[in-house]
C-alpha cells in the first residue's frame, strides 16, 4: 500500500463520516419544527451531547483491548446506520400522526452510536497513516479538512435535493439519507489497515486503566478554570445546530419573506458556517504567533456575541440577509479558535502518560456536558420568548443567547491567567501550569 493510496483511502473515510453527519444536522431543527415537535428539539440536540459522555470512551475501550478499531467503528456505523434508516421509515409511515417517543427513542440509540465514530476515524486514520511511515501530526489535518467538505456537500443535497417534491431539509428523508451514508461507511471501514489491539498494563489502576486518571487536572487551579469555561463555551456549540433554520425556516410565515433566498435554501446559507470554518484553520497559526493562546480564546468567545447577535438583527430580506451571512462567517473564528487553541493548550501543559485522556476531557466537557447543558437551557430560553407562537421573538433569543457568550468571556479575560505569563508547576497529574 503506497502512501497515495492510502492518502485517498482516508480523505474519502473522513469525507463520509461527516457526510453521515451533515445530512441532518443543521436541518433536523427545521423538520421537526414542521411536524410540531419544536418544542421538542432541544432533547435531540442534547442527546448527543449526553451520549458523548459515556459512548467514546466506552467504544475507545473497547476498540484499544477487544476489538480491532477499524471493526469497532464498522459495527458503530452499523448500528448507527440502521437506526437511523429506523427513525426515518417511522416518520414516514406515522404520517401526520409522529410521536416523539419512537423517534426520539431511534434516532437517540443512532446517535449514541455515531458520536464515538468521530474519535475512531481519527484512531484508523493515524495508524493508517504511520503504516506508511507518514507523521500523522503534519499530514492528517489536509486530510481532515476533507471530512468538512463532506459536511458541507452532505448538507448543500439535503437543501437542494427534493423527494417527492419535498425538500430533504423538510422531510424524513434527510434521516434515512444519514442512515444509508452509514451502511455504506460501515462497509468501507473494514477495508482499513487494521489497528492492533493492546493488553492492559499489570499494576495499572481502575482509574488509570479507564482513562480518569486526567480529571486529577481539576486539582490544578488554572486547569479548572479551563475545564469549567470548556463546559460554558462548549454550551453554545449546538444552539445553532438546533435552532438556526428553524428561526430561518419560521421567516415562511410571512409572504413578503417567504420566498427569499435565505428562507427557501436556508441550508445552503448556513453551509457558509463550514466553509468558514474551514478557512479560518488556516488562521490560527498566525493569530497565535501574533496574539497568544488566551487572546485567542478570547477572540472565540466574542465571535460567538457577534455570531448570536447577528441572527438576532437579521433578516431574510436586503440588506438584512447580509447579517446572516456575516454570522455564518464569523461561525468559523467562534467554533475553531477555542476548539484548536483549547486542544492545544491542554497538549502543551500535560505529560504525555495522560495527554490523550486530557483531550478526551476537554471534549467531554465542551462537547458533552457543555452542549448537552447549553442545549437544554437554550430550549427553555426560546420556549419562554414564545418564538414557535410569534416567530418575531426570536431575535429576543438570540440576543439572550449573546448576552450570555459575552458575560463568559468577560468572565475568561479576568479569571483565566494567560499561558505564557505563568510558572509550570509539578501536580499529580503531570506538569501542569499554575
Amino acid at each position: 500500500m503506497n502512501n497515495k493510496s492510502i492518502t485517498f483511502r482516508l480523505i474519502l473515510l473522513n469525507f463520509l463520516e461527516f457526510a453521515v453527519w451533515g445530512a441532518y444536522l443543521t436541518s433536523l431543527g427545521r423538520y421537526l419544527g414542521n411536524i410540531g415537535l419544536g418544542n421538542q428539539i432541544k432533547w435531540f440536540f442534547a442527546m448527543q451531547g449526553i451520549v458523548s459522555i459515556f459512548m467514546p470512551t466506552l467504544m475507545g475501550i473497547l476498540a484499544d483491548r477487544k476489538i480491532q478499531a477499524q471493526k469497532v467503528l464498522s459495527l458503530c456505523h452499523l448500528l448507527a446506520g440502521l437506526f437511523m434508516i429506523a427513525a426515518g421509515l417511522y416518520c414516514y409511515r406515522a404520517g401526520d400522526a409522529i410521536s416523539f417517543g419512537p423517534l426520539f427513542t431511534l434516532y437517540g440509540i443512532s446517535v449514541a452510536f455515531f458520536m464515538p465514530t468521530i474519535a475512531l476515524v481519527n484512531s484508523v486514520a493515524y495508524n493508517a497513516l504511520e503504516s506508511v511511515g507518514k507523521d500523522p501530526v503534519k499530514d492528517f489535518p489536509p486530510i481532515r479538512v476533507f471530512g468538512t467538505v463532506g459536511f458541507i456537500i452532505s448538507m448543500l443535497c439535503t437543501n437542494w435535493v427534493k423527494i417527492g417534491g419535498v425538500a430533504m431539509q423538510d422531510s424524513y428523508t434527510q434521516l434515512i439519507t444519514s442512515g444509508v451514508l452509514s451502511l455504506v461507511l460501515c462497509c468501507y471501514a473494514l477495508t482499513m489497515p487494521p489497528v492492533p489491539t493492546k493488553e492492559g498494563v499489570a499494576g495499572q489502576s481502575l482509574t488509570e486503566a479507564l482513562g480518569l486518571k486526567a480529571f486529577t487536572l481539576f486539582k490544578d487551579r488554572q486547569f479548572a478554570i479551563f475545564f469549567i469555561f470548556s463546559m460554558l463555551l462548549g454550551s453554545a456549540l449546538q444552539i445553532t445546530n438546533g435552532y438556526a433554520n428553524t428561526f430561518l425556516g419560521s421567516f415562511a410565515a410571512d409572504p413578503a419573506l417567504a420566498d427569499t433566498f435565505a428562507v427557501k435554501n436556508s441550508n445552503a446559507l448556513l453551509s457558509i458556517s463550514q466553509a468558514s470554518e474551514t478557512l479560518c484553520i488556516l488562521l490560527i497559526p498566525f493569530f497565535m504567533k501574533r496574539f497568544g493562546m488566551k487572546n485567542v480564546m478570547l477572540i472565540a468567545m466574542f465571535a460567538w456575541v457577534f455570531r448570536f447577535g447577528f441572527f438576532g438583527m437579521g433578516s431574510p430580506d436586503m440588506p438584512g440577509v447580509i447579517l446572516f451571512i456575516l454570522s455564518c462567517i464569523v461561525y468559523g473564528v467562534a467554533f475553531d479558535f477555542f476548539n484548536i487553541s483549547g486542544s492545544l493548550y491542554v497538549n502543551e501543559n500535560t505529560d504525555t502518560d495522560i495527554r490523550s485522556s486530557a483531550q478526551g476531557l476537554f471534549m467531554l466537557m465542551t462537547n458533552g456536558l457543555g452542549a448537552s447543558i447549553g442545549t437544554l437551557a437554550a430550549g427553555w430560553v426560546v420556549e419562554r420568548c414564545g418564538c414557535f407562537e410569534n416567530p418575531a421573538n426570536w431575535s429576543k433569543a438570540w440576543y439572550i443567547f449573546a448576552a450570555y457568550a459575552f458575560v463568559v468571556g468577560i468572565l475568561f479575560m479576568i479569571l483565566f491567567k494567560d499561558p505564557r505569563k505563568v510558572r509550570p508547576a509539578n501536580t499529580a497529574a503531570g506538569t501542569v501550569q499554575s
